[in-house]
């Protein structure tokens, strides 16, 4: 559903913060978030530009594949756009250097253990 997928995205940031970054009311996003009201067109489309998702994803269609992808890349950016392995590397991005020194190291621990 639509709110699971909103909470999912949103993370640590609070509705408020989202809200405000849309030009939504709080109680509004709130509303989208527990499936009480569906946005219309023009809302998803800011909801899914401020979470760099596509609106396809938001409604719960599947992406369509680029035939000049390969399988593999597909798959890959597939991972990526999921909102739960994506959130990840969203805050990597942001991350200052020194995070992103400590999450190479637990990188490589869990390769070592065979976890990837």
């Amino acid at each position: 559903m639509l709110g699971d997928k909103l909470k999912a995205l949103r993370g640590k940031r609070t509705q408020e913060e989202v809200a405000n970054a849309i030009g939504l009311s709080r109680a509004r996003y709130s509303h989208y978030e527990n499936n009480r009201v569906e946005p219309d067109i023009d809302i998803l489309v800011k909801i899914a530009d401020y979470y760099k998702v596509s609106v396809d994803y938001l409604v719960g269609r599947p992406a369509i594949p680029n035939p000049e992808l390969s399988e593999e890349d597909q798959k890959m950016l597939a991972f990526f756009n999921d909102p739960e392995t994506g959130l990840f590397f969203r805050e990597m991005k942001e991350a200052p250097e020194d995070q992103l020194e400590e999450m190479r190291q637990i990188w490589e621990v869990l390769k070592r253990r065979g976890l990837k």
